[in-house]
């Protein structure tokens, strides 16, 4: 089998499970999102159920983006192929980055000023 169509096969893979994810991501979400209403915590229900599917989601587009990263190996090398490439990993990279500050609500460089410092432990 030559490298080229086996790499194929891998992005389309990874194409695949990435879809996979975010679709299981907001099946479970929605789930937990149903046990949390009928338990009456309707303002919690729904900032989990948002924060869980973006969860789905950005794991999704990881897998997205790491397929796009491995076509790019199969792709025929002209200005066009590379472009369109680089804007859809470029695009990809920004949702799943505000994805993350909206599931956080915090910038990631931020992150640690928002969390207390784990305790340093010696060797």
């Amino acid at each position: 089998m030559e490298t080229a169509n086996w790499m194929e096969m891998v992005a389309r893979l990874l194409e695949a499970v990435g879809v996979g994810v975010i679709i299981l991501g907001a099946i479970l979400a929605a789930g937990k999102f149903l046990i949390d209403l009928r338990a009456g915590k309707r303002k919690a229900a729904y900032d989990q159920f948002r924060a869980n599917l973006g969860r789905g989601i950005l794991l999704g587009l990881e897998f997205l983006v790491g397929a796009d990263i491995v076509a790019t190996v199969t792709a025929p090398l002209t200005w066009q192929s590379v472009g369109l490439l680089g804007m859809i990993v470029l695009i990809r990279t920004l949702l799943s980055f505000s994805l993350e500050i909206e599931i956080e609500g915090v910038v990631p460089w931020r992150r640690q000023e928002r969390e207390p410092a784990a305790p340093v432990r010696g060797i």
